[in-house]
């Protein structure tokens, strides 16, 4: 452990009194201790390490001394591996028994290193001690770590692909607490991220807004139905439907996530059964008043059969477009993909459970439970509304233009509105935490970056918000997110918002801060963003901001050039912030240029001579030491004072055949020039990216206008081209999907309303419910000043289902009516009053469902918010167009081509779904 003097005393005995001993020794535990019982975890890839030092035995040859014996590094190299050895010699019999021969000729430690004989001089042995200096050292390290403004070891515990990220990470955070026992004294090992929290915590948000929208569905079924029994037979579809569909999850491989559960609305789900709930409890009111008694359970069962044959026909055809418009989700493709799909098929699966459900659950449920007095008078809330809405329905039929018009009318504003929306990718998801990647000029030597990631640590770790702080500067072990050694990305942790001085601090706010903080310390340039969006960008787009705007071409002066014209642009672009141009000079780099004519007369080879560089400069592992099961590497290499002093780099001996030496600098030249930092390339051609992030402003707006600057105001050099990339490419991915497959979509919609309703004329006046429906959509989200965005977007999609549904039902109570010979107007009024409760219940309990969702604040809600907003608004004018612009465009059409519409036989031939006239019953409340 620690010693009072600040030194640090190991397990084996070794003190340890310099800084890189202690990074090394951490290091040592890290790879031998931590990461083998952390690798072992399953789901676990591998453990990425990065900070302190690897452990090498170091020979530091003394160049004057090579001189003075006239020997060269390779004469280390091979000396040290001839003393370094373990042979077998089989076996020898004592006295009956079989001893194995073992020659162990083995380095144990600095002390045999430098016993090792190099050469003899008149008889007298040269060893490795007499030339060079040996110790307990650390590698050429390319990447470090620090915590709280110290040096650390930092380890990244990396999942296989597929595996469940929350499993994983609970057993990572269980397996170290297994560690930290086995741990030396002296040596702490703590979690500073781990990914599950922010998992947890969306889950969360998602299971209070379910609860919550389940507990708001029930509500209004009990309120508009009446019946306790009823509402508890509809609600028990939820639960339900929900185990058969987290069964099919499972058989897929879908998690339960923030996107697999994020568009679940019980409202939508038990749609279907309320149709079928609402119908049956009329038919069996209606029976009981008829008969003056109570039901029997045959009875009951025959009417609540009946009630489902008659109301199968727009429940199937109702749900079957609800399960086809989130199709399109299940084409999107890489990001969006992934991100989508998941929903879609969770949304799909409790769909059809919910179905097969209301077809056979509910109405035996039903027949079994209500087997009490059922009232036919209506409760108080739908009796209201149809007293208002009757006049008003009859007023809308009078005059029918005027109302369609006001409905094309609030469509045209819908349409303009949306151009003026904006648009993104995704919400952005607030994680909680924030990353800070720092860049200085591309010399920048690691040792000198990590002491100016320390003072930004220092800066960021005096918020009062801010848990703890720890950076990761260079490259890992594994490399999986390389970066040179002038970089450095600090991970800030921050405290629950409670323990905040100023709760109320909104978190760009806090960014703000940070930056105008962070503003003092020169040398360093800025990106704001969060640790899995940070990562997430950079993956998909090879840049860590919003925005990339990739620049391609041969000449890549001409490129930088043009890069620094268009960062120029952005930067003046509202809602640019963190512009950067990819680095691509400025890194010096010491050429050593051999002169071939002179190496040559000295009988060498350039081979020999760039070796004698490599090894004085690079090193050269020349053996292994064992330390029990830990391995470490032996490496000869010039001190790190002598390799960074020019003039004894240019006295390096080179040793001649005869054994003479010769300097370095008589046979090489050694120049300073100022090279190349990063050279990238895709598409077969060198590229330059200029990155962006946005903050308060929508992606799609911004971009359009940074594109519009860069076309006006820089002109590219020949045979070169730009893209723009990022977030915006997801962006256009998405759009270009959905523009595609949505249509197609839509027409299968239209098609199997067809085939509910026998023509297209009622197809197309139900369909209309899609566009007044996105209307409604739109305007909740102007309202609200949200960009359209992938999650509006399944917002839209799931509203045009629920949408068609109402339409559907309304439509076929108007034509039942007419084939059982009303006059237009009467069937009209008769239909639409008796279908104003279902139609009512679905759309409320479809609002509703996703109102926690609207108005939650937790974490994960920023991209559920869109999608709720979007069905809730829809609903409002969906429902109003079911109400009263439908049946004014049925009293035109249904006018237009008369009440013989030619459809019921044909396609009652063709699916078998509807009623022979014979096996209907006719009661007097006519609500059937």
């Amino acid at each position: 452990g620690w010693q009072s003097n600040g030194s640090f005393i190991t397990e084996r005995g070794d003190r340890l009194d310099t800084e890189v001993a202690k990074a090394a020794y951490l290091r040592t535990v890290q790879d031998w201790v931590v990461a083998p019982l952390m690798r072992s975890i399953d789901g676990v890839a591998g453990v990425d390490s990065i900070g302190g030092y690897e452990k090498q035995f170091l020979v530091q040859p003394d160049p004057a001394r090579l001189t003075g014996y006239g020997l060269s590094f390779d004469s280390l190299i091979e000396a040290l591996e001839a003393a370094n050895l373990a042979e077998g010699a089989n076996f020898v019999d004592r006295a009956g028994e079989a001893l194995l021969v073992r020659v162990d000729a083995r380095l144990g430690g600095t002390q045999d290193i430098e016993q090792a004989v190099v050469a003899t001089r008149e008889g007298v042995p040269i060893r490795i001690g007499d030339v060079a200096s040996v110790r307990i050292g650390g590698d050429l390290r390319t990447g470090a770590a620090s915590l709280d403004g110290e040096e650390a070891v930092v380890g990244t515990v990396l999942m296989r692909s597929g595996e469940n990220s929350r499993t994983v990470a609970a057993a990572s955070a269980e397996r170290l607490e297994e560690v930290r026992a086995s741990l030396p004294a002296g040596v702490v090992a703590e979690i500073v991220y781990n990914r599950s929290s922010l998992v947890d915590a969306t889950i969360a948000t998602v299971e209070k807004n379910l609860v919550e929208g389940a507990l708001l569905v029930i509500a209004v079924l009990f309120l508009m139905l009446g019946n306790i029994r009823a509402a508890i037979i509809a609600a028990l579809v939820i639960p339900v439907s929900m185990l058969m569909a987290a069964v099919g999850m499972n058989r897929l491989g879908v998690s339960g996530n923030l996107m697999s559960l994020g568009a679940l609305d019980f409202g939508l789900i038990v749609d279907g059964a309320v149709i079928i709930v609402e119908n049956s409890v009329a038919r069996l009111a209606a029976r009981q008043h008829h008969e003056g008694r109570l039901l029997s359970l045959g009875e009951r069962l025959t009417e609540t059969r009946l009630a489902a044959q008659e109301m199968i026909r727009p429940t199937v055809y109702g749900q079957a477009i609800i399960l086809l418009v989130y199709a399109p989700l299940l084409t999107f493709t890489g990001v969006e993909g992934k991100t989508f799909s998941p929903m879609a098929i969770t949304v799909m699966l409790a769909l059809a459970s919910a179905f097969v459900l209301s077809l056979t659950f509910v109405p035996a449920m039903i027949a079994v439970l209500l087997n009490r007095k059922l009232t036919e008078k209506e409760v108080k809330p739908v009796r209201i509304a149809k007293e208002r809405y009757g006049p008003a329905l009859r007023r809308a039929i009078a005059r029918p233009w005027p109302v369609i018009g006001a409905g094309a009318g609030l469509f045209a504003v819908a349409a303009l509105m949306f151009t003026f929306l904006g648009s993104e990718f995704t919400p952005q998801l607030d994680e909680r935490d924030i990353a800070v990647q720092s860049l200085r000029i591309p010399s920048t030597s690691l040792e000198r970056s990590l002491a100016m990631q320390r003072q930004v640590e220092d800066k960021l770790e005096a918020f009062p918000q801010v848990e703890l702080v720890f950076s990761r500067t260079g490259t890992a072990e594994v490399a999986s997110d390389p970066m040179p050694p002038n970089a450095s990305d600090a991970y800030v942790i921050l405290k629950p918002r409670e323990e905040w001085p100023d709760p109320d601090l909104s978190k760009d706010e806090l960014v703000a801060e940070m930056e105008e903080s962070l503003s003092g310390l020169v040398g360093n340039l800025y990106e704001f963003s969060q640790p899995i969006e940070l990562r997430f960008n950079e993956l998909i787009a090879g840049v860590r901001g919003d925005v990339a705007v990739k620049l391609y071409g041969d000449d890549l002066t001409a490129l930088t050039r043009s890069a620094g014209e268009v960062a120029g642009v952005l930067r003046g672009v509202e809602g640019a912030a963190d512009v950067k141009v990819q680095q691509v000079t400025g890194f010096p780099t010491l050429d050593i240029a051999f002169d071939r004519p002179t190496i040559a007369r000295y009988g060498l080879t350039v081979e020999e001579v760039a070796q004698s560089v490599a090894i004085a400069l690079g090193g050269r592992p020349a053996g292994l030491v064992f330390e029990g099961d830990r391995r470490f590497d032996v490496v000869v290499r010039l001190a790190d004072a002598t390799r960074d002093d020019f003039d004894q780099l240019g006295a390096l001996p080179i040793v001649l055949e005869n054994g003479v030496t010769v300097p370095l600098r008589t046979l090489a030249d050694f120049q300073v020039v100022d090279g190349l930092a990063e050279v990238r390339r895709e598409q077969g051609r060198r590229l330059v990216i200029v990155s962006a992030n946005v903050r308060e402003r929508d992606l799609g707006s911004f971009v359009e206008e940074a594109r519009a600057g860069v076309s006006e105001n820089v002109n590219l050099p020949a045979a070169s081209f730009i893209e723009w990339g990022g977030q915006y490419q997801n962006l256009q991915a998405a759009q270009a999907r959905l523009g595609l497959v949505v249509p197609v979509c839509f027409a299968l919609v239209l098609l199997l309303l067809f085939m509910a309703l026998g023509g297209w004329v009622p197809a197309l006046a139900v369909f209309s419910a899609i566009p007044m429906a996105l209307a409604g959509g739109v305007f909740a989200l102007a309202l609200r000043g949200m960009p359209f965005s992938v999650s509006a977007a399944v917002g839209f999609i799931a509203l045009s289902g629920v949408a068609v549904l109402n339409g559907l039902v309304m439509m076929t109570a108007i034509r039942q009516r007419l084939d059982k010979g009303m006059s237009l107007d009467d069937a009209i009024c008769d239909g639409a009053l008796a279908r104003l409760r279902p139609v009512l219940m679905t759309a409320l309990v479809a609002s509703l469902g996703f109102v926690p969702m609207a108005i939650a604040t937790g974490t994960g809600a920023e991209v559920q918010r869109p999608l709720a907003t979007v069905v809730i608004g829809g609903l409002i004018t969906a429902t109003a167009l079911t109400l009263f612009v439908l049946p004014a465009i049925a009293r035109l059409v249904l006018r237009e081509n008369g009440q013989d519409v030619g459809w019921r036989e044909k396609w009652r031939a063709m699916l078998r779904l509807n009623l022979t006239r014979d096996e209907r019953r006719e009661y007097p409340t006519g609500e059937i």
